[in-house]
């Protein structure tokens, strides 16, 4: 299973990426050896998961929503179940 998820950074900015298995990947993250991004926007919190039914989904749901503004993504994240 794949998904899509999103971190809150320090800056408040937010970062999307993929994963299939998200607690290993935040981790990463955390210890800098995730995204080139999160290195310099060091994350706080996952604050967003989503399924994927594969990798080339999450793919395609990834660069739709970092194609999104700040404000249609935060909107994303308040309306989760």
């Amino acid at each position: 299973m794949w998904y899509l998820y999103i971190l809150l950074c320090r800056d408040n900015s937010y970062y999307t990426g993929i994963s299939n298995n998200v607690d290993q990947r935040f981790k990463d993250h955390l210890k800098g050896r995730g995204g080139a991004y999160t290195r310099s926007h060091p994350p706080l919190k996952l604050i967003y998961k989503e399924k994927c039914v594969d990798k080339s989904t999450a793919l395609k749901r990834e660069l739709q929503i970092k194609k999104w503004s700040k404000a249609k993504k935060k909107a994303l994240i308040t309306n989760q179940p």
